[in-house]
């Protein structure tokens, strides 16, 4: 009776084990699935103000999320900044691409100005997967990073001060540019994404030509900036992506490849075309694709794209 018991306990422990073992495999695949996986995603910004109940049609943000679906909405959707109120994003993000669709939010300079687009993002980045460093003292819930794939993003609050998250008028203040440092010595992935809502050069708009806030970007604080894009250059970052402007451009500036994302607005801003930004992540390459609403019935046609490895 003993000798049995012994026996059975034996086969058990052994059968556990051969159970852990196929679950540790099985993670193993999972994990080296996902970081070989090659995956695209969206950049939307600056739809502000024409994503609520009056604006529920094509002409704006609507239209914008319907031509997304079209040509493939990819994993997620990161939106860098003024994007007020975030609820009406989100609900709107929600009817056209789906409940579970995940969306990325950035601050921008028109959120810190209201505590309830504010208290609705704290909650909102907090309930958010794949976080792996959330930002400094007095920001942790407005400014993160995560990992997707093959790839890092880091998500920049400009607006912290390293003691409130709504502390400055755009800039890169020292406890953001220490917190950064250290996000990057732990980053592991091979490709690297920043997002801030403002440009360190703005430009003119690629078809319209108009230029806002030339002098009151981050160009305003150029030493804090020049720091910055010289952590980026150092660190091989694919691409800082940004709004703010209006103007959709996409330049390598000192080494570091700029994209202005424009707005989604739709027709809620006439003088430069909405657009939308594909972002493709692949084994050996990261491709942009930039759709803009030049059709002559209001569609989001492919305007520019490119390796952001070839540009000069």
């Amino acid at each position: 009776m003993i000798i049995r018991i012994f026996l059975l306990r034996k086969f058990k422990t052994i059968l556990g084990l051969g159970f852990f073992s196929l679950f540790l495999l099985f993670g193993s695949l999972h994990a080296q699935e996902q970081k070989d996986q090659e995956f695209s995603f969206i950049v939307t910004a600056d739809m502000r103000e024409f994503a609520g109940p009056e604006y529920q049609n094509p002409k704006y943000f609507l239209g914008v999320c319907e031509a997304i679906r079209e040509r493939g909405k990819g994993a997620f959707m990161i939106s860098p900044g003024d994007i007020d109120p975030p609820w009406y994003v989100r609900t709107t993000i929600s009817k056209v691409l789906g409940k579970d669709y995940l969306w990325y939010p950035v601050v921008g300079n028109h959120e810190v100005e209201t505590e309830k687009d504010m208290a609705y993002l704290r909650k909102y980045i907090t309930g958010l997967p794949y976080i792996v460093n959330r930002g400094p003292k007095g920001c942790s819930e407005t400014m993160y990073s995560f990992n997707y794939g093959n790839a890092h993003f880091v998500v920049i609050n400009e607006y912290c001060d390293g003691r409130s998250d709504i502390g400055t008028d755009g800039d890169i203040v020292d406890a953001t540019y220490s917190w950064l440092v250290k996000d990057l010595n732990k980053n592991k992935k091979k490709y690297i994404f920043v997002f801030g809502h403002e440009p360190g050069f703005p430009f003119p708009d690629m078809d319209s030509g108009r230029l806002r806030h030339k002098t009151n970007s981050l160009n305003k604080y150029s030493g804090n900036r020049d720091r910055f894009w010289k952590l980026m250059r150092e660190r091989g970052v694919v691409a800082y992506i940004c709004g703010h402007t209006h103007a959709t451009s996409i330049k390598k500036i000192r080494g570091v490849v700029q994209l202005d994302a424009g707005h989604s607005r739709g027709y809620g801003d006439t003088g430069a075309p909405s657009t939308f930004v594909k972002i493709l992540v692949k084994k050996t390459d990261c491709r942009y694709e930039i759709y803009r609403n030049e059709g002559k019935d209001g569609s989001y046609i492919l305007r520019s794209s490119g390796s952001f490895f070839l540009l000069k």
